[in-house]
């Protein structure tokens, strides 16, 4: 599925080949999954994804139990919330990892949202001043190995100006293609798509709607939507079909491909795949990786 680094390098475009996957269980740290998520980790990499993204507000250490049961598969944190972890610690526990796994850790931050976090304020400042700490550390973290969770143009600019990239997450085609005109050709676009692997447009959408509802309580993801053309009535019983058929992938193979591939022709380097199947978020979709795998070929 793609070539990457698998040696130091610092560029994180180089690090995490075409397609990944995005799951928030691989993140856990409970004792009687670490093996399954081992199994899983080894599994993926032998899959052919170029990367694991750990979704949710993972940690460096997350990072580091995953990256222990895999050869060369890419560990980023898809997001790392700056409200949650100091700067110096991140920086000191990245500096060890990379240390550990060299060129195969990349640090995905980004600002979390108001709903879930009681110190978030001025998102933009905060994560400029986040990046300082990060540079001004005994340990610094290189601009190439970190990445930012855009979604607005400012971030965007940040992303590009101060880090290796981006990550949006819950985004469109179009968002990506925006979002590569801003960045250049240069960084890093690694955009996070949705696929339900369903081809019953009531299953399909039901699981979709289950999955979505409580990110539309969210203004950073409804103000995206709104700035890309969407309304307000977008956002009731859980999203329109509109919103559903754009944010998630579902139906025959050729169409979920098709899908997966129009980000790549809008711009991005790497699409970090999430499957979503109605289960609880901590079960590992590992049938349906297989299956997605198959798929891309």
């Amino acid at each position: 599925m793609g070539s990457k680094d698998s040696g130091g390098g610092t560029d994180a475009r180089e690090s995490v080949g075409r397609y990944g996957i995005w799951n928030g269980g691989m993140r856990s740290d409970d004792p009687e999954l670490r093996g399954e998520i081992a199994e899983a980790a080894a599994e993926l990499d032998e899959l052919g994804f170029g990367a694991i993204w750990l979704g949710g507000s993972a940690s460096v250490e997350d990072a580091a139990r995953v990256l222990d049961a895999s050869p060369r598969i890419t560990v980023a944190t898809g997001i790392l919330s700056i409200w949650d972890h100091e700067a110096d610690a991140v920086a000191a526990r990245t500096a060890e990892v990379e240390a550990a796994h060299p060129g195969r850790f990349l640090l995905g931050l980004g600002v979390s949202h108001a709903q879930l976090s009681d110190r978030y304020r001025r998102p933009y400042s905060a994560m400029v001043a986040y990046l300082d700490a990060l540079d001004a550390a005994p340990a610094p973290v290189p601009a190439g190995r970190r990445v930012l969770a855009a979604l607005g143009p400012k971030m965007l600019e940040l992303s590009r100006d101060r880090a290796g990239g981006a990550h949006p997450y819950l985004v469109t085609p179009e968002h990506t293609e925006q979002a590569r005109a801003l960045l250049g050709e240069g960084p890093l676009l690694a955009p996070e798509f949705k696929i339900v692997l369903e081809k019953d447009p009531d299953v399909a959408r039901g699981i979709a709607r289950g999955y979505l509802a409580p990110y539309l309580a969210m203004p950073n993801y409804t103000n995206s939507f709104l700035r890309l053309g969407f309304e307000e009535g977008d956002f009731t019983g859980g999203g329109s079909d509109r919103l559903i058929d754009t944010v998630f992938a579902w139906g025959d193979d050729d169409h979920i491909l098709g899908r997966i591939k129009s980000f790549r022709t809008a711009g991005a380097d790497h699409v970090a795949l999430q499957v979503v199947t109605g289960q609880a978020r901590s079960v590992l979709p590992r049938a349906e990786w297989r299956r997605l795998a198959e798929v891309l070929g």
